[in-house]
């Protein structure tokens, strides 16, 4: 039975190891392709089952252990048994073990016959697929697609840490097993998958992969579509609209759509896929997604009514679409979404070296430009490399050896102008979206201001509009993804805080086009998670979320060696001085990235750190924090950061929320106003992140204050030119900035 054993241990990683201290055995065959390799790997996984023996095991590990034993395969009631058992922790534990159940099949259907294992993983694959129907059948084809070369590279990657030991921890050995085991079950399937699938799909569905849609203008936007045979009537559609080109991905996405009854579509930025044109990511994308909707909502086999969905840059999409309103598009479901000019590629009119790479991944190819995004080395060194050079920011691509001409583009649009206003709705425009719209965002989330601006907008300029919002500890993709981390940057998330992205937008939709209930978690227009609470809250506005707002202002006062966050006004004008020379590359200032989360210790030796007294009671923050502050400098400018942190009772600091921006635009995104050298100048600040969390008696709130000066972001050296033409030659006398004690923030709470 060994020829089976590969097959048992795929989702090790899921047992909960106690016996964490355990070191074990690595023989050295571990490392040599083959039998060898094989046998070591079976004795290791051995080894790891004695270490857990004694383990109090959830039922989907005690199913894999026992698959993992001879006796655990001598009996296929057995077998079943246990299955039904794993499905009861959560039925997408069944559904992920099905490729390992059906390959054990296979293989003693080809050890005990003439039939060849190609044929016996047929056999099998179609004897279970015709008691599927469509909806399951399309959540166990997802447990088969796997890309063969990442399976390989994550082995490889994960062996090779290993070389050169002689011992393994309980943790590494579980992980090796893990990789190895999904690597060898890729590698069994992978001469048939793609057939058997594609004969399944074919079956369940009407298929359309190298559409192409013409817009009034002319451009061919390729697009693909699955719609369900055994639907007589017409039905609406649910499109998504992507620049990221991952065919396997985007096909398991619209046969889901398909499977709960709708036409699923997904379309692709101009140039990108099958299309012939230019590639052009942003610019187009309004006129064109309109265009696949207008197409979509003509053709006969549709009710006339297109959804939208989809995270990142498929949800700025849909807010593109929306700027043009397109009749069929009855609701979005955006995630995450960007915002050109607003979140990205610049954060208040500063840009960041974070997207940069972002051009050659979506626009080398038709597809992705993986090895050259994956270069890990490069784009880490090229931070670095840049901010010791002195050289502008606008150079960054002559540092890095490449042109980067969308990079370049950018550049020549430091305001929010007409450029970045093109490609969204702006003011008036949100009167006209007058659809239902799902908005889901995370706290820790790099973009997550262009959620809350959209919101706010939209209500805005239409009071009347339908919008829903649902945020809370997530990240940028944890946000969009179906399971949320358990630990995330090393902030431990309420088990409530867990939901399924795609499974709750399917929920949206039958709602908006079935009449089913709105989704449980959407009990008011703001629903949020309150961290340390294990509750969520509902709000009818942003405004609503809190009852009170606490001012605090950033005092002279200093107590040890932080200085004085008061509830007073102060009584008499202050100020703190502090000296910045851009020309000085052995240093960095304003250390404010929510990396971890949990117990960062940012440098807090180049600005400001102010700290309140300790609540009486606990606290909830909940909101949007915001401020003004007052400043004299000796320039015409300056890029400035305010991060507030949560010191709890222990000392340690949670990270709550941050604003990041350039004086110059304080007061007005789209229009540059330079400061007065020597003049106090009020610097209002709004455009921050949401946060919401509960505070220990005995907490305090800590604000940082500094000047942006690092690798990350560009330099303003003051001098009043376009930021990015500015070099180390215009750093000359440092600047000196006075901040006065008028200066405050607010921050929103529950009492």
């Amino acid at each position: 039975m060994k020829v089976y054993f590969i097959f048992a241990f795929l989702f090790f990683n899921i047992i909960n190891f106690e016996a964490r201290s355990h070191e074990l055995k690595l023989k050295s065959d571990i490392f040599y392709d083959g039998k060898p390799q094989k046998a070591a790997m079976e004795a290791l996984a051995e080894r790891l089952l004695k270490v857990n023996k004694i383990q109090k095991l959830d039922a989907t590990s005690y199913f894999i252990l026992k698959l993992a034993s001879k006796s655990g395969l001598e009996s296929k009631a057995d077998i079943q048994s246990l299955v039904e058992k794993a499905s009861t922790d959560t039925n997408d534990n069944k559904t992920k073990l099905v490729p390992y159940l059906l390959a054990i099949k296979a293989l003693k259907k080809n050890a005990d016959t003439n039939l060849s294992l190609a044929k016996a993983l047929k056999m099998e694959f179609r004897t279970s697929f015709k008691t599927l129907d469509d909806l399951s059948a399309s959540k166990v084809i997802n447990s088969f697609v796997r890309d063969l070369n990442k399976s390989e590279t994550a082995y490889t990657r994960e062996l090779n840490k290993h070389k050169g030991k002689d011992f393994i921890s309980v943790d590494d050995a579980s992980e090796l097993v893990l990789v190895y085991q999904e690597y060898q079950n890729t590698l069994l399937w992978e001469p048939v998958i793609d057939t058997l699938i594609a004969e399944d799909d074919n079956a369940r569905y009407v298929i359309d992969k190298k559409l192409l849609v013409k817009t009034p203008e002319g451009a061919q936007i390729a697009a693909m579509y699955y719609r369900p045979k055994d639907k007589k009537k017409p039905i609406p559609a649910l499109l998504r609209h992507t620049i990221y080109v991952k065919p396997k991905w985007d096909i398991s996405i619209i046969r889901e759509s398909a499977a709960r009854g709708y036409i699923g579509a997904v379309s692709y930025t101009r140039g990108k896929a099958h299309s012939p044109e230019e590639i052009v990511p942003y610019l187009y994308e309004g006129r064109d997604v309109t265009a696949v909707i207008n197409w979509l909502s003509a053709q006969s086999w549709n009710d006339g009514q297109v959804g939208m969905f989809g995270g990142s840059y498929d949800g700025f999409t849909q807010w593109a679409a929306a700027k043009y309103m397109p009749k069929a598009l009855k609701t979005i479901v955006p995630y995450v979404a960007g915002s050109p000019g607003n979140s990205l590629p610049m954060e208040n009119n500063i840009f960041l070296l974070v997207n940069y790479a972002w051009p050659f991944y979506t626009t080398n190819n038709k597809t992705l430009d993986h090895v050259v995004y994956r270069d890990n080395d490069r784009w880490r060194s090229l931070n670095d490399k840049w901010y010791q050079s002195g050289r502008s920011f606008r150079e960054v691509d002559k540092v890095d050896g490449q042109p980067n001409p969308w990079f370049q583009s950018w550049l020549e649009h430091p305001s929010f102008d007409q450029y970045w206003q093109s490609q969204i709705p702006y003011k008036q425009d949100f009167a006209k979206v007058n659809i239902p719209v799902f908005s889901i965002a995370g706290y820790f989330d790099d973009g997550q201001r262009a959620s809350i601006n959209y919101m706010n907008d939209h209500y805005k300029y239409n009071p009347q509009a339908q919008h829903y919002l649902l945020i809370g500890p997530y990240d940028h993709f944890g946000a969009q993804r179906a399971t949320k981390k358990a630990i995330l940057r090393d902030y431990t998330i309420d088990p409530i805080a867990h939901f399924d992205t795609l499974e709750i937008t399917y929920q949206w939709m039958d709602h908006i086009f079935r009449g089913a209930n709105k989704p449980a978690l959407l009990k008011d227009r703001v629903n949020y998670q309150v961290m340390g609470s294990n509750k969520w809250k509902h709000a009818p506005s942003l405004k609503k979320v809190s009852n009170e707002e606490l001012t605090l202002y950033l005092s002279e006062v200093k107590e040890g060696n932080k200085y004085v966050l008061s509830q007073k006004k102060p009584s008499k004008p202050a100020y703190l001085t502090q000296r910045v020379d851009y020309a000085d590359r052995t240093t960095i200032n304003n250390d404010y990235y929510p990396y971890p989360i949990v117990d960062k210790k940012p440098e807090m030796t180049t600005g400001y750190v102010f700290m309140s007294e300790p609540f009486e009671q606990p606290i909830e923050v909940s909101g949007t924090f915001f401020g003004k502050i007052d400043a004299t400098i000796n320039k015409r400018d300056m890029d400035f950061g305010v991060t507030l942190y949560e010191v709890m009772p222990d000392g340690r600091l949670f990270h709550l929320s941050y604003y990041l921006g350039r004086a110059s635009y304080a007061k007005d995104m789209t229009k540059r106003i330079l400061l007065e050298s020597g003049k106090v100048e009020t610097l209002p600040f709004t455009r921050t992140g949401m946060t919401s969390r509960m505070l220990s008696r005995g907490s305090r709130l800590l604000v940082t204050l500094d000047i942006n000066k690092n690798a990350y972001a560009q330099i303003n050296y003051g001098t009043g030119k376009n930021v990015s033409d500015e070099n180390i030659s215009d750093a000359k006398e440092p600047l000196k900035v006075y901040w006065h004690n008028s200066s405050y923030i607010k921050v929103p709470i529950v009492r």
